[in-house]
């Protein structure tokens, strides 16, 4: 009876995994054709991105000072405080940052972006869509796909540059120059570092927005089964940006 139920939930899950991949090559193919929704893509770019910027900000700030202060302690028996703006960049713009950032991401935006469409769907707005013969996919789904790829890696960059600076400010008080902070960061960091900083938000966020609507354009049960979709949405989405970040740093490692 377990290894049944077992098999079951791997079957379940594979079905998902191979929805939400149908669902995602839909949204990319539907990129490059008319119409374009202008006016729904500016609508969630403000919603991802700008709305998104206090949060991913503060979450910056605060880990770029705690870095620091940890590098400092770590470093100051050898003496080589100098290099804590190296140790906090390469830390932040590499892994901290783009995990970060996607995680605030995923709970406040991938919570939103399902509740709305199974809001949408328990309302039979979606149903309504699709007897004028709207495209779901390319009004729904593609907007916000657009949308998040540009702002995912923009919230990463804010989020490593707030970070620095907070890094700073702890270096500061430990009487390190802005010279000396700021010039170690070179000594640290290359441009594939870069790269990987900018390439691994997109991809979260790519996780983040394709999840969130295959859960909301799958939700079912009324106001309960929303409440439910939004759960599985950050927890699913947060799990796999996890995952994945693994398995991206470890192909950034075979190629450098």
């Amino acid at each position: 009876m377990p290894a049944r139920f077992a098999e079951q939930k791997i079957l379940v899950f594979l079905a998902e995994l191979q929805a939400v991949f149908r669902l995602t090559v839909r949204a990319v193919r539907s990129m490059f054709s008319r119409p374009f929704y202008y006016r729904e893509f500016v609508s969630q770019l403000d919603k991802i991105g700008v709305d998104s910027l206090f949060i991913v900000c503060l979450t910056g700030l605060f880990t770029g000072m705690v870095m620091a202060l940890q590098a400092l302690i770590q470093l100051k028996p050898f003496a080589a405080t100098s290099y804590v703006g190296g140790m906090v960049a390469v830390t932040m713009v590499k892994e901290l940052g783009p995990v970060l950032a996607s995680l605030m991401v995923a709970g406040r935006v991938g919570s939103a972006i399902t509740a709305e469409l199974g809001t949408m769907v328990v309302t039979e707005q979606v149903d309504a869509m699709r007897v004028e013969g709207t495209d779901i996919v390319k009004r729904l789904v593609t907007s916000r796909l657009k949308a998040m790829l540009i702002a995912m890696p923009l919230l990463a960059v804010v989020a490593d540059t707030v970070a620095l600076i907070g890094g700073y400010l702890i270096a500061a008080g430990y009487h390190i120059s802005p010279l000396m902070y700021w010039k170690s960061l070179p000594q640290f960091m290359f441009f594939q570092d870069l790269i990987e900083g900018v390439a691994k938000p997109a991809f979260f966020g790519l996780i983040i927005v394709m999840v969130a609507c295959r859960v909301g354009l799958s939700v079912a049960g009324g106001a309960e089964g929303v409440g439910i979709s939004v759960k599985r949405t950050v927890v699913v989405s947060s799990v796999f940006i996890l995952v994945s970040d693994f398995f991206m740093t470890k192909i950034f490692i075979v190629f450098r």
